[in-house]
């Protein structure tokens, strides 16, 4: 089974180099409990694999044999632009890695879209002035779904796709769409994604939803790895764990791994012990 890495060191090495190729996987996570760092971390290190390969093995390692490199590496966000983003990761991770790891990327930037029929004004998402090629756009844009299935019917063939962030289509629903159309579209995204090949991960905060609209997020989707804080005595832990995965829950489950305590470090996200059922 053709594999994409998920560019995590300490998880592909233990579900055969990545996901299967083909998969739409959801990072649902509680504030600050590393799901914005793993998609980070995903980005840039794919990336790295492809500027800089040295750099790449020293961080990361030696990738599997099933593993194959994504074609190309898309990264869509709702609102912010690639320089904002830049920074934001450049936050988490070593400069460095960073500055080589985005090159490759192709940032998609969708906060027209998303801001177009919100009280949000023009100039804090737009350009400041407007001329009469602007207006006729302004009549012709589609909404924030049709334009993001519309970029991903163009570049997400054997690609690498990470979507920041499935909150935000949560904040607008009854403004764009329903909840029901996201995971309308989500399920038919799982479908074309096998066509496609690519490797597709959305981003989730766990407080924008409820427990009955995660559960059928997670429905529409192959895989979901949640991540949570444990606290015990003085200490709080980061931790990862995977309730559902085509493809990968079967491996976990074969080494009898049930939950993965994580860390964030200068090259981002990795897994730093495995608890397994004794």
């Amino acid at each position: 089974m053709a594999r994409i890495p998920f560019g995590i060191a300490g998880l592909d090495s233990r579900i055969g180099g990545g996901p299967p190729a083909g998969s739409v996987v959801l990072l649902a996570g509680e504030s600050g409990a590393g799901a914005r760092e793993f998609l980070y971390t995903s980005a840039v290190m794919n990336g790295l694999a492809e500027t800089d390969p040295e750099l790449f093995s020293l961080h990361y390692g030696d990738r599997p044999g099933a593993a194959d490199a994504p074609d190309s590496i898309h990264y869509l966000s709702f609102t912010a632009d690639a320089e904002t983003l830049s920074t934001e990761i450049s936050y988490t991770m070593d400069d460095g890695l960073v500055e080589a790891g985005l090159e490759p990327i192709a940032f998609e930037d969708l906060s027209a879209e998303y801001f177009q029929l919100s009280p949000v004004p023009r100039e804090w998402y737009g350009p400041a002035h407007r001329d009469i090629t602007d207006l006729g756009q302004d009549a012709d844009r589609q909404g924030v779904l049709t334009a993001t299935a519309n970029y991903l019917d163009e570049h997400a063939s054997g690609s690498l796709v990470l979507i920041d962030s499935l909150s935000d289509l949560i904040a607008a629903r009854g403004r764009h769409h329903t909840i029901r159309d996201l995971v309308l579209t989500l399920k038919g995204l799982r479908r074309i994604a096998r066509e496609w090949n690519s490797l597709i991960i959305l981003l989730l905060a766990k407080d924008a939803v409820t427990d009955e609209e995660l559960g059928s997020l997670m429905t529409a989707v192959d895989g979901t790895l949640q991540f949570e804080w444990e606290t015990g005595g003085n200490e709080r832990v980061r931790t990862m764990y995977v309730p559902e995965f085509r493809g990968v829950l079967s491996q976990l489950e074969a080494e009898d791994i049930i939950r993965f305590e994580t860390e964030i470090h200068d090259a981002g996200f990795d897994v730093s012990n495995v608890r397994k059922i004794r």
